[in-house]
């Protein structure tokens, strides 16, 4: 039988439990250590359900023993969750996911990062996320516009691009500023040190209060569940407490995607003919293909099969900090993908080629036959230079464009010709939209976009399959009820 003694504090309250499960003596008949697991009951239960709860952990606990099951009560959720991300890292987790995870790190370990990995239940998680859904969690300011800030970059000198450099601030947090949108505190100081303006002079900065999202709530718990389901499968926890959670996180599926309208993204091609040849051949390439923006800023002409009119979708070009600019796999596996082109998109490549080729040429030594760029653990590695998109100043000839070069362009570009707001993932949701109301089946536009799994397309996409709901009625009027009636009278 299990030995359970309780814990008191100074005051001698009991506080927690230890329980001793004895295995035995060996050769010398000496007796061995017991397994050791504590339990520390959740707030706000009551002595019977505590006096219940001990003896079934007790149980479960003296079972678990038997089976070969051999915990560690002194590892702390926090130390344990270190463990599990290095081990994603060294198997080969993208930078951008371990960095993000470790952003989430900090709320989670603030809030049971001092537990004990065996001591979690499912109402200490059930606590965290009560508390995340508080105000007041958002660490540092936000910052609202108060001036033009176009006109304050236009006055500087200074392009956005540069500004993004120079401020290490992305292009997307710089439009969402110049669109009067509020961003963090921290960026909006950055930006203003590059353009040598008080920050207090063209943002009104305020503590951010916000309460979190429930997608970044949802977030944080499977993270939690992770760590967890890591901990159970090395049997350091007797179930993933996670798994259990009665107030799970829940994804707002009111969010709709943005898309463009038909008459919208006629309007935008027919603006691309005017355009320079290399946006034009990016942009299109967006909007027929649905990539992602990496996906395309990625490309290779190694990846451009004329012979069959196809490219190869599998490699993707990211900027962090750490890294700069660098390349990785795609997304997820299944995104790796080869996509058939219309003849029309393959004689723009032609054309594209050609000028590249011209590029090339001109450019002379300047042109970097070789480059070095990082992969996705930012190593350094060598390569000829084959990317389809590159920069064309005296230095770096040859290496591959910012990824968010795009993102700037096609601002500056609705600016001019006076479109909607457009960014490169719009575009992506607009094929989606297109192929979906024309009845292209889910399973062929998940597999196209490089979607993991379907259910994935269908989430992202459900009120655009709402949309085609109308369509069955159409249908289940015209080829039933309709032909029928039809019959009849005839």
């Amino acid at each position: 039988m299990p030995n359970i003694t309780p814990r008191k504090n100074k005051n001698g309250e009991i506080t927690s439990y230890t329980i001793r499960v004895y295995h035995g003596y060996d050769s010398n008949g000496k007796r061995l250590k017991p397994y050791t697991m504590s339990y520390k009951p959740a707030p706000n239960m009551t002595a019977k359900q505590i006096e219940k709860e001990v003896q079934r952990q007790a149980i479960l606990f003296e079972e678990q023993c038997r089976l070969g099951y051999a915990p560690d009560s002194r590892q702390t959720f926090a130390r344990y969750a270190e463990y599990v991300l290095k081990s994603k890292e060294e198997s080969g987790t993208k930078h951008s996911t371990i960095k993000r995870y470790r952003e989430l790190l900090e709320r989670i370990n603030k809030g049971i990062g001092h537990i004990k990995l065996i001591e979690i239940r499912p109402q200490h998680l059930s606590e965290l996320y009560t508390q995340l859904r508080q105000s007041g969690l958002r660490k540092g300011t936000k910052a609202l516009p108060i001036v033009d800030i176009k006109e304050q970059v236009r006055a500087a000198g200074i392009t956005q691009k540069r500004l993004s450099e120079l401020s290490g601030v992305s292009l997307t947090t710089i439009n969402a500023a110049k669109r009067g949108e509020p961003i963090s505190g921290d960026k909006a100081v950055a930006i203003c040190s590059v353009l040598k303006i008080p920050v207090n002079a063209v943002f009104n900065i305020e503590q951010d209060s916000r309460p979190l999202s429930e997608k970044t709530i949802q977030e944080h718990h499977r993270l939690i569940s992770l760590v967890l389901s890591y901990a159970e499968k090395e049997m350091l926890v007797p179930y993933n407490a996670a798994v259990k959670v009665i107030n799970k996180p829940k994804s707002d599926r009111n969010h709709e995607v943005n898309y463009f309208e038909p008459e919208e993204l006629e309007r935008i091609r027919e603006c691309l003919d005017k355009a320079p040849l290399k946006w034009k051949v990016i942009t299109h390439l967006l909007i027929v293909t649905g990539c992602r923006r990496g996906e395309i800023m990625g490309l290779k002409w190694s990846s451009v099969d004329f012979d069959s009119n196809s490219i190869h979708i599998n490699n993707n070009l990211l900027y962090s900090k750490e890294f700069g600019i660098y390349e990785d796999s795609t997304k997820t596996a299944d995104s790796d993908r080869s996509i058939r082109l219309a003849d029309e998109t393959m004689e723009l490549l032609r054309e594209y080629h050609a000028y590249w080729l011209d590029l090339r040429r001109e450019a002379g030594s300047e042109w970097n036959s070789f480059i070095e760029i990082a992969d996705g653990k930012g190593i350094r590695h060598r390569q000829r230079a084959d990317f389809l998109f590159v920069k064309d100043n005296s230095s770096m000839t040859g290496y591959p464009m910012h990824p968010d070069s795009i993102t700037d362009w096609l601002d500056k570009f609705s600016d001019k010709n006076g479109l909607p707001h457009i960014n490169p993932h719009a575009f992506r949701h607009t094929l989606a939209s297109v192929l979906c109301l024309n009845g292209i089946d889910i399973t062929t536009i998940s597999k196209w976009l490089g979607h993991r799994n379907v259910t994935t397309t269908m989430n992202i996409y459900e009120h655009i399959l709402d949309k085609g709901k109308e369509q069955v009625v159409d249908c289940v009027a015209d080829v039933i009820l309709r032909k029928k009636n039809n019959a009849a009278s005839g």
